[in-house]
């Protein structure tokens, strides 16, 4: 039988009807759990790799790039959003449409783009706790703050309050969804908060001097041992493929639409909000965080070495803020909390959706019998976040990360362009506008910062999509629930 099996969008219907999970998210509780996953990672993580690796002060137009690739793709998901509202985001949208084969490579390269990030932040929140730890005179012993690639000393090393923060929100989801998401909008609110006051009390500390040239001349870098070029208009162009990951949380939002109240209007409505709001909020960041401190300071083998770590805090100090330094520190340290919620979060209702159908073991969609979350799920996928986070360098994490956004968008691209046109009459409640040209924009876009992330992380990428399709041939293809009904 063909490997482009459709799911039939009548089923998805049919699942939303019969779906346990209790639908508590309006579209104000999903435009913050979008703002939630945006926020974070981008502006105090990646604004110091991406300007001193990549663009310089010329980051701000790695952040629009990225920004303008996203908006493309919100529309994308927007429309099939309003259209298949469950669990299970692009994976589901491309089973309707494409086909199962198609369906099961997005959902695993969904798998890859959640789990990493979720590595990713866990790494970078560490970084931020440690940083307030110092403030209090505070230390935790180095063996137990780095992983075995970056200690320097001899003997066991993790990276423990990595994989402790991962635990503890993984309790807290299995919890509950309408918890976890009070949380999150506690959480949003104070790091929005902070976010504005970065930008407006930081624009007093801006030298001009350091946002000149804007777009630095072409030079080599060194980062973990392997030397390439950076910045010209060629790092701006890799600047925005490395922090494409900033924007995963748009995406976020359609894995809740089993959640939702209204997923059919609310979901499309957070979708494009979030990343409307995170978008201004990262350029205006990143202009301001090149202005107070030079792009060259960055650098972690020079004179402030923990500078790339915690940017915007290293930024305040500079300017002599201590107080502010400890605002923003403690607002990081809170605010990518909830970056990772949200992405655990959107990780299991993806393996939802894929164990619904079948196409991995049941275990995944198992609900509790009280808080109707699938509890195994998380439990599970929060072990083995929390087991690589306290062992794997952060750059390999942020750059698979960005591979696994990226290939996910573009085949959103291409799955929505190509229902269009065979299915043009069914009720769509959010059109993309010009169609033909916005997903041509999106995929050539997509498939362009892909081929300028590292080369490591797109080999490693690679084999785990190769991973992906052997099991899809050795275990879903014959477990197939849609599969097995055809046969019937």
């Amino acid at each position: 039988m063909s490997l482009f099996l459709k799911k039939p969008l009548a089923a998805f219907e049919e699942d939303m009807k019969k779906s346990e999970m209790k639908r508590v998210l309006g579209k104000w509780s999903l435009t913050a759990i979008g703002i939630g996953a945006i926020i974070g990672g981008g502006i105090f993580v990646l604004t110091g790799t991406g300007a001193y690796f990549h663009a310089g002060p010329a980051l701000a137009l790695s952040f629009v790039i990225a920004g303008i690739a996203c908006v493309f793709a919100a529309l994308c998901y927007s429309e099939f959003a309003s259209m298949i509202p469950v669990e299970g985001s692009a994976y589901a949208y491309a089973y309707g449409t494409i086909g199962e084969l198609f369906a099961w490579v997005i959902g695993w390269g969904l798998i890859l783009e959640y789990a990493m990030g979720s590595m990713t932040v866990a790494v970078s929140w560490s970084g931020y706790f440690n940083k307030l730890l110092h403030l209090f005179n505070l230390h935790l012993p180095d063996y137990l703050t780095q992983d075995p690639g970056s200690y320097q000393g001899s003997g066991f090393s993790m990276n423990l309050p990595a994989t402790v923060i991962v635990l503890l929100i993984t309790a807290l989801l299995v919890k509950g969804t309408k918890e976890a998401a009070k949380a999150n909008n506690f959480i949003v609110i104070l790091k929005v908060a902070a976010v504005l006051f970065v930008i407006l009390a930081g624009a007093f500390y801006v030298n001009i001097d350091n946002w000149t040239p804007f777009v630095p001349e072409v030079a080599q870098v060194s980062n973990n041992g392997e030397v390439h070029d950076a910045y010209g208009w060629a790092g701006v162009i890799s600047g925005a493929a490395a922090i494409f990951f900033a924007y995963v949380g748009f995406d976020a939002v359609s894995t809740q639409a089993g959640e939702a109240i209204n997923p059919k209007k609310d979901v499309p409505f957070a979708i494009i909000m979030s990343l409307l709001v995170c978008t201004v909020l990262y350029i205006l960041v990143s202009l301001v965080l090149t202005g107070m401190m030079n792009y060259s300071d960055f650098n972690p083998a020079g004179k402030y070495p923990d500078a790339i770590k915690a940017p915007v805090a290293a930024a305040f100090d500079l300017a002599g803020m201590p107080w502010a330094v400890f605002i923003i520190t403690v607002a990081a340290t809170v605010g990518l909390i909830s970056v990772m919620m949200v992405m655990l979060l959107g990780q299991s209702r993806i393996f939802m959706g894929m164990s619904k159908d079948g196409l991995i073991p049941k275990f995944f969609s198992d609900l509790h019998v009280k808080n109707k979350t699938p509890y195994k799920s998380n439990i599970l996928i929060g072990a083995i976040v929390a087991l690589v986070a306290g062992f794997t360098p952060i750059s390999t994490l942020a750059d698979m990360t960005s591979f696994g956004t990226l290939f996910a968008f573009t085949m959103v691209c291409i799955a929505v362009w190509m229902l269009r046109v065979k299915e043009p009459n069914l009720q769509r409640n959010f059109k993309v506008p010009a169609l033909p040209l916005i997903a041509v924009l999106g995929i050539g876009i997509n498939i362009f910062l892909m081929s300028k992330l590292n080369l490591h992380a797109i080999q490693l990428s690679g084999a785990w999509l190769v991973l992906g399709v052997v099991i899809y041939f050795v275990y879903s293809k014959q477990n197939s629930k849609l599969r097995k009904a055809a046969n019937a």
